[in-house]
């Protein structure tokens, strides 16, 4: 039998192939040296089908919206984060829009 996880993260890294598709989850180092950056550490990672990860983003961003709709607080993501994914702010908007 398969022990199940419950961990934290504040990393995640997504790898997709032909074949599938790979959720790892990181999480920082709670107080790096600045002169001595360290990796991340992962904690778990998740394998699945591509068909799956598209069902899993679309169940993910349905229940947020939901979750934001009925406590009517919006979950704002810092900019820098966004700039550290490649996202821009239009981009951003218009995918939380939809």
């Amino acid at each position: 039998m398969i022990e199940p996880i419950d961990v934290y993260a504040d990393q995640c890294m997504v790898t997709t192939s032909p074949w599938g598709a790979n959720l790892s989850f990181l999480v920082n180092v709670p107080h790096p040296e600045p002169t001595k950056p360290m990796p991340a550490e992962r904690v778990a990672t998740i394998r699945m089908s591509n068909e799956h990860l598209k069902a899993m983003a679309m169940i993910i961003v349905r229940q947020v919206k939901r979750m934001e709709a009925e406590s009517g607080v919006q979950c704002e993501v810092d900019r820098r984060v966004l700039n550290s994914m490649g996202i821009s702010p239009e981009d951003w908007d218009q995918f939380w829009k939809s």
